[in-house]
């Protein structure tokens, strides 16, 4: 195995700040201006395992294209794969390896999306320990790269504890821990304190996931967890500026103006890396951003039905944004 880059940055002795994976979110765009404001470690967007064992002839595939990403702007890059068989996940562990080469790969147990449930993925499968411990074994046995894995405070019968006592002599690289069930999905009250419940079956990095929206979230969640740093999600989302909050330890206040030419930022930069038909994806992202803005509901209206940089533009300018 390469040399464990997770373990590096627990050796600093700073929290290790990640952005945790979501689907439609964490695409190249948003992983190189969570990077520049001081995310350690950036997700990709989930990747199914499956997609890429039944397209591994094809060296140009949507799959591929979705895990792309720049070294130069982009910090420590994992690429996060889901699917419920072994033999899907160590074919796809060898492409990702050989074409995509991140610094790491990451299992996903922790999905609670129906459709993803459906296949017998992400939160389902922590509930088969035997076959989730089968599928970190096939990635292990299928990669150079360090092997992390997401997984949720409980799934089913199976909670975060009795998942990691299971797999803990494995060389699993590090753990993301979603404090909440997987009956709770993103929403009611994170259980931190299940970090301090699985030292005694992993000692490898751990990162606490969940509720994590502003400063004193992330306070809270290191200390009542003990963890070695926090996963952002959506709290990322409404403020990617959230990581360099903590990397300097105060508060950062962004007025509307500035947070308006944030936004228009992410659809330049995604309208470069994608095309502007990208930025039907991006509209769901600026909903995000203006939660909470004077006029939102008015904006947000009008952002969601954009289909061009220059609609952006317009609409933005009446905000006093400019180029």
């Amino acid at each position: 195995m390469k040399e464990n880059f997770w373990k590096e940055l627990q050796l600093k002795g700073q929290p290790i700040l990640a952005l945790a994976p979501m689907a439609g979110f964490t695409d190249i765009a948003f992983r190189q201006i969570c990077s520049e404001y001081g995310a350690d470690v950036v997700y990709s967007e989930m990747a199914s395992a499956t997609a890429l064992y039944y397209r591994q002839a094809d060296s140009d595939n949507e799959t591929l294209r979705l895990l792309s990403w720049n070294p130069q702007r982009e910090n420590k890059y994992v690429v996060q794969l889901f699917g419920a068989e072994p033999e899907h996940f160590a074919v796809a562990a060898r492409i990702v390896t050989k074409k995509i080469r991140p610094h790491g790969i990451d299992i996903n147990f922790g999905c609670p999306a129906g459709k993803v449930l459906k296949q017998g993925a992400g939160a389902d499968l922590a509930k088969n320990p035997v076959l989730a411990r089968a599928v970190i074994k096939s990635v292990l046995d299928n990669t150079s790269l360090p092997v992390s894995i997401k997984i949720r405070a409980c799934a089913g019968k199976v909670d975060a504890v009795s998942f990691l006592k299971n797999v803990g002599d494995l060389p699993i690289a590090a753990v993301m821990i979603h404090g909440r069930t997987l009956g709770q999905g993103f929403a009611g009250e994170v259980n931190y304190h299940i970090v301090k419940e699985v030292r005694s079956f992993y000692n490898g990095p751990i990162i606490i996931n969940g509720g994590i929206v502003d400063i004193e979230t992330a306070r809270m969640a290191l200390a009542e967890s003990g963890a070695d740093g926090v996963g952002l999600g959506r709290g990322a989302l409404a403020r990617p500026w959230l990581f360099q909050e903590l990397k300097k330890g105060k508060p950062i206040v962004y007025g509307q103006k500035e947070i308006l030419a944030l936004l228009y930022r992410h659809a330049c930069l995604i309208c470069e890396l994608k095309g502007e038909s990208a930025l039907v994806e991006w509209r769901k992202q600026a909903c995000w951003y203006v939660q909470g803005l004077a006029g939102a509901s008015r904006l947000r209206s009008r952002l969601v039905q954009v289909s061009t940089l220059a609609d952006v533009k317009l609409i933005l300018n009446a905000y006093g944004v400019n180029d």
